[in-house]
């Protein structure tokens, strides 16, 4: 597998740190209110990534954390006169009801700010000792240019930063590169700890650094997050923990590329802002998963209805296939024959192309076009019937590329779903056909229609769909 490394601007062939043992941290949710549909795209991309890890054989440790202490939170806690311990817990919750619902799955740990502050404070502390950190009035900074590879990540030069760096009002800081490590608690209501430097808090860029460190050890196979963090927060984490552990950080650094609106940037302010809370109220959650994979996830990502209906239509296609094959298993009967198993075969060229897909730098978008391929074969092979194993197989097929995707992993509604009395109706139908009574067959698949019930006819019965 190759993937690409934003540290060096090229595609590497990826090789863990210990066979057939994954270690990676994605930086998670700041939480004060739903997640976006731009925090989605990393969820489901780097989601997607340790599926496929696992499927290979890997053994995946995956760090995803809680940012739970940060300036908006407190300003969500001031405003719906809660806590800021309140609004974490409540917005964590929610944030899992939401990953939940586009298929992703939780984290190895999923670590919280609050839950690491003695570690947060220690390493603060050995980052002073080492000469790289500096206290002022409770406030503690980092010696931007005391490390001096500064801007590898993002390619930003201390000479390119300079121009454009100022010490804002308030802040104590000897230069205007340096970065806030702990922040002086500044008012009574703000949530705070106590330190060798007062009450205070964490500045944002520490956390990531040590739970990464604390949960996957000094260097990690993958960090990965969206590429809005490459500068200053990965940036920034890679001075903090280099400086302390004296080793390389990550081994690969992973960025998805921005989503944007209708073609323009998301902002509250264009009333173009959009959590997922607010979408799955239109569509399902796999729909908008499928939306997120449909494309290349280093390349930008436009959002709008019109992508989200040929995204529902698309994941319409696979879920009618796996319906299909379902509805043979049930009807259909017997072992494979010679003609079947050679068609079988003949399938796992799709299963091929799917993985050479996905070892290409997660080429979820041709990933999923091998997917169509496979689908649109096992339609030529069963359109005229066959056999219960063969059907069986195929859908067996299916699921495991599907899997890896997170697609297709609800239920398509079956006849065990239908109700008595839409049961009764159909076998009405069915004896109206069978007396050239087409009027009355029509009017109660029309009548079905209405209620979300879509008939199929089919060499082995009726298929009964519910929407």
């Amino acid at each position: 597998m190759k993937v690409y490394n934003t540290m060096t601007r090229r595609k590497e062939e990826f090789v863990p740190i210990k066979e057939n043992e994954v270690k990676i941290y994605v930086c998670g949710p700041t939480v004060y209110n739903y997640f976006h549909i731009g925090n989605a795209r990393p969820f489901v991309v780097f989601d997607t990534l340790r599926k496929y890890l696992e499927y290979r054989g890997m053994n995946v440790t995956f760090v995803q954390n809680f940012t739970d202490v940060d300036d908006k939170i407190i300003n969500r806690a001031r405003e719906e006169g809660i806590t800021a311990g309140e609004v974490g817990e409540k917005y964590i919750a929610e944030y899992f009801k939401d990953a939940g619902a586009l298929n992703v799955k939780p984290a190895s740990v999923h670590p919280r700010v609050t839950e690491n502050m003695q570690e947060i404070i220690d390493f603060v502390q050995n980052l002073i000792d080492k000469g790289y950190a500096y206290e002022v009035d409770g406030d503690v900074y980092y010696s931007t240019r005391k490390f001096t590879d500064y801007g590898k990540l993002s390619g930003n030069t201390i000479e390119d930063l300079e121009s454009g760096a100022r010490i804002e009002i308030g802040e104590k800081k000897h230069d205007p590169l340096d970065f806030a490590l702990w922040k002086a608690r500044k008012t009574e209501d703000e949530i705070a700890w106590e330190s060798p430097w007062g009450l205070g808090r964490p500045g944002w860029h520490i956390e990531c650094s040590v739970m990464s460190t604390k949960y996957l050890g000094d260097t990690i196979d993958i960090h990965a997050g969206g590429q809005d963090l490459t500068f200053p927060h990965h940036e920034n984490e890679i001075a903090q923990t280099e400086a302390q552990t004296g080793k390389k950080f990550a081994n690969y650094w992973m960025h998805n590329g921005y989503i944007t609106i209708d073609n323009e940037k998301m902002s509250k302010s264009k009333g173009n802002f959009f959590t997922v809370r607010d979408i799955l109220k239109d569509y399902d959650g796999e729909v908008m998963r499928f939306f997120l994979l449909s494309g290349h996830y280093r390349s930008p990502i436009n959002f709008s209805r019109e992508l989200m209906d040929q995204a529902k239509n698309g994941l319409g296609r696979m879920q009618n296939a796996k319906s299909n094959l379902q509805h043979l298993i049930e009807t259909g009967s017997g072992q494979m024959t010679e003609e079947e198993a050679a068609k079988l075969q003949a399938l796992e060229v799709h299963k091929a192309d799917f993985i050479t897909a996905m070892d290409d730098d997660l080429n979820t978008a041709d990933a999923i076009s091998a997917v169509f391929e496979l689908i649109r074969d096992i339609n030529t092979d069963v359109k005229d019937g066959a056999s219960k194993e063969f059907a069986e197989k195929c859908l067996e097929l299916l699921d495991e590329l599907t899997g890896v995707l997170g697609l297709l992993r609800k239920e398509t509604g079956g006849e065990e779903e239908i109700s008595g009395e839409i049961k009764a109706l159909v076998e009405e139908r069915q004896q109206a056909r069978k007396a050239k009574n087409f009027a009355r067959a029509d009017e109660i698949r029309d009548l079905l229609k209405a209620q979300g019930i879509t008939l199929e006819d089919t060499p082995q019965g009726v298929k009964i769909t519910k929407a």
